[in-house]
C-alpha cells in the first residue's frame, strides 16, 4: 500500500533540511545519497523512497532555492503595474531577497552559488524559466510602444546583459556594497528610454 503523499511530501522537506544543515558545516560540497542517509539516521534503501538518485536530490534543493523567486516573479506578472514598475519589481523583488539571505547567512549563501557552479545544467533549466518571464514582460512593453525596431529574442538578449549584475546571486555577493534598488531603477529607466533597434538608436557604426 503506497504511502500518502503528504507523508513523502513532509519526509523530502525533513532531508532537505538536512542537506541545508550540512551545506552550513561543510560549505558547497556535493552530498552523497549514504552521506544523507547517515546524518538522517536513515537507511540507504529508506532513503531512495524519497530520493531515486544524487540527481534528483539536487533537482529538489534547486527547485527549493528557486521556488521563492519563480512565486516572485509569477505574481508580478500577474499584477496590474504599469509595465515601468512592473518590469522594475521584477528584477528588484529578486534583487531585495538575495541581499537578505547573504546578509542572513553569508556563509550558506556562498555555498548555494558554489553548489549551483557544480549543477549548472539544473541551474540553467531555471534561467532558461526567467527569460520566459522576461519575454513575456518584452511583449508586454512592446505593445505599450517600447523597444521598436527589435524583436522579442533581441530585447531579452540585450536586457540580460544589461541587468545580469542585478539578478545572478554571484555577481550580486560579489559587488554588494554597489548594488541597490536605486541603481535599478535608473538602469531600467534608461533601458525603457533608450532601447530601440532602429536607425535612431545607434550614433555609432559597427567595426568588423
Amino acid at each position: 500500500m503506497a504511502r500518502p503523499s503528504t507523508d513523502l511530501d513532509a519526509g523530502r522537506e525533513a532531508l532537505l533540511n538536512c542537506v541545508e544543515g550540512l551545506i552550513e558545516q561543510r560549505g558547497g560540497v556535493s552530498i552523497t545519497l549514504a552521506e544523507l542517509a547517515s546524518a538522517a539516521n536513515m537507511s540507504p534503501a529508506n532513503l531512495y523512497r524519497f530520493f531515486e538518485s544524487k540527481e534528483a536530490l539536487y533537482e529538489a534543493v534547486a527547485e527549493r532555492w528557486f521556488a521563492p523567486k519563480i512565486r516572485m516573479m509569477e505574481e508580478v506578472l500577474a499584477s496590474d503595474l504599469p509595465i515601468r514598475e512592473k518590469f522594475n519589481a521584477f528584477y528588484a523583488r529578486r534583487l531585495r531577497s538575495i541581499i537578505a539571505f547573504y546578509a542572513h547567512d553569508p556563509v550558506l549563501a556562498q555555498s548555494y552559488i558554489e553548489l549551483g557552479r557544480e549543477h549548472m545544467a539544473i541551474v540553467r533549466g531555471y534561467i532558461d524559466l526567467a527569460d520566459h518571464f522576461l519575454a513575456r514582460l518584452v511583449a508586454e512593453a512592446k505593445d505599450a510602444g517600447y523597444f521598436p525596431g527589435l524583436s522579442i529574442d533581441e530585447t531579452v538578449s540585450l536586457i540580460n546583459l544589461m541587468l545580469q549584475t542585478f539578478c545572478d546571486p554571484e555577481l550580486i555577493i560579489m559587488l554588494i556594497h554597489s548594488v541597490s534598488e536605486k541603481k535599478l531603477a535608473r538602469v531600467i529607466d534608461a533601458i525603457f528610454d533608450g532601447l530601440r533597434g532602429d536607425a535612431a538608436a545607434s550614433h555609432l557604426s559597427v567595426v568588423v
